[in-house]
């Protein structure tokens, strides 16, 4: 393990960090919405930090090898909470536990939220949590390899760490800069268009972007209580519905139909194709539903908000246009269920990725025809590549630390006073980095326990990296030389 490169690289990110408070500063300034000093504060300890890592190890030359950029990536991700709570604590006054949670859910867009009266919040605060969910979607570690080549061979380690889905080795380009590069431009581009459209379908200028910021993260934090509810506008939904959509998808396919000039590269990849058909069909589903039950007196009404919530809940924004916890039947249930299978892998979408359950379905078909012909042997293939038994391996394997570290937060909460029905939907809203929950954390977190806001914002780690990320870090062998 080399200490001394972790803390460099640790005191880097923290100095590139800092740079993403001056926009607040500078919306704090022009509106004398009375936080520059909280912003300052907060900008002077980071600072301070990354200098006090950076600086006594800044002439150290070395290569990054894998174990480095875990802990890397896990160290980052922590202390960037720490940091990032201080302007909930100064300027928002809200306890160590409470501010940590707020930055943790930001900055891993889950959108859980212990804040109340956003209406009447201070501008630059507002910004802030938009802000952070916005870096937090791609990765802040992904823009500092995309920025800082200085990283050089590293780069690879920590991009690996920090990429969601089961195909990290994956790049769109043979040097890992240039691929992060690619992907954080068209990731503002695509902000930049959705901030348009919210502009022009009737949101303040302000409330364009800063709903721009974490739609396209798949965040789903909102400048009013409301949500998306607070303007009532079907021109605005669907502006949300087409931006979270494309946020749910892999930024590879994006790049290859948009900047390399092949459109159908949506439809000929397996798992865009899935989560499209998935969402069609849950979409139709709710609002069948909600019409036959008599929810929505016409089936318009019943599609717009089926359809809305549906890929809200499925790309793991967590916008809301209704309180879904009072819809009929099984349809909370469901949306929890497909916030389950979560968007693409290499989206800013949460949850298990679509792609992980084909495999698993696929290599269950196989299973189930070699107990029918013992002595067939037939490969596992996606869109006709052989799948390296490495990767289904893998996807097992997290599966079934899914389901044994969702269990075991589970009865932790259950143990903290917690009924089972909240506690269910506050970690799968947590490890899914879905944001709304059912029971007592239907509206916020605000009622939750100390304790449990600090193990809920483990496992909202634990979904933005992907179990294995911060898993290995609590093994003895990763700790041997």
């Amino acid at each position: 393990m080399q200490l001394r490169l972790i803390r460099k690289l640790l005191g880097l990110f923290l100095l590139l960090y800092s740079c993403t408070l001056l926009p607040p500063i500078l919306i704090s300034l022009l509106l004398a919405d009375g936080e520059i000093l909280h912003f300052l504060y907060s900008l002077s300890l980071t600072v301070s930090t990354g200098l006090l890592f950076w600086w006594p190890e800044r002439c150290l030359r070395v290569d990054l090898k894998n174990r480095d950029g875990f802990v890397v990536v896990a160290m980052f991700w922590v202390v960037l909470g720490l940091l990032g709570a201080l302007p909930f604590l100064f300027g928002a006054h809200l306890s160590l536990s409470d501010a940590f949670f707020e930055a943790i859910s930001a900055f891993s867009t889950t959108g859980a939220t212990v804040m109340t009266g956003l209406d009447g919040m201070a501008p630059s605060i507002l910004f802030y949590r938009q802000q952070l969910q916005w870096f937090g979607g791609m990765g802040v570690v992904v823009l500092a390899v995309a920025i800082l080549p200085m990283l050089g061979i590293g780069g690879m380690q920590l991009y690996r760490a920090e990429t969601p889905g089961p195909f990290k080795d994956e790049k769109i380009s043979p040097r890992i800069t240039q691929c992060a590069r690619s992907f954080w431009l068209l990731y503002a581009g695509l902000t930049l268009m959705c901030a348009l459209g919210y502009w022009l379908a009737g949101m303040s200028l302000f409330d364009a972007v800063a709903h721009s910021l974490s739609t396209i993260s798949t965040g789903g934090f909102s400048t009013h209580d409301a949500s998306l509810a607070y303007f009532d506008s079907p021109a605005i939904e669907a502006i949300a519905i087409l931006f979270m959509a494309l946020g749910g998808i892999n930024f590879s396919v994006h790049f290859f139909a948009l900047v390399g000039g092949r459109p159908w590269a949506y439809l000929s990849d397996i798992e865009v194709r899935s989560y499209l058909i998935i969402l069609c069909i849950v979409s139709l589903l709710i609002a069948l539903t909600l019409y036959h039950t008599h929810y929505h007196a016409d089936m318009s009404s019943s599609l717009r908000y089926g359809l809305f919530q549906t890929v809200s809940m499925m790309t793991s924004t967590g916008f809301v246009t209704e309180d879904f916890s009072h819809w009929p039947d099984f349809i909370p249930l469901l949306l929890f269920i497909i916030g389950f299978i979560g968007g693409c892998a290499g989206s800013t979408a949460g949850g298990m990725k679509v792609i992980r359950l084909i495999i698993i379905f696929k290599q269950s078909g196989l299973n189930i025809l070699q107990l029918i012909h013992p002595h067939i042997v037939r490969p596992l293939k996606l869109s006709g590549r052989v799948m390296p038994t490495r990767v289904t391996d893998a996807v097992w394997g997290y599966f079934a630390l899914y389901v044994a570290t969702f269990a075991i937060i589970l009865l932790l909460l259950m143990a903290d006073g917690m009924d089972q029905v909240t506690a269910f939907s506050a970690v799968a809203t947590s490890m899914n980095n879905l944001g709304p929950g059912l029971g007592e954390v239907a509206v916020n977190f605000q009622e939750v326990s100390a304790e449990a806001k600090w193990l809920l914002a483990f496992a909202m780690l634990l979904g933005r990296l992907e179990i294995f990320t911060v898993l290995v870090l609590l093994t003895p062998a990763f700790w041997r030389r």
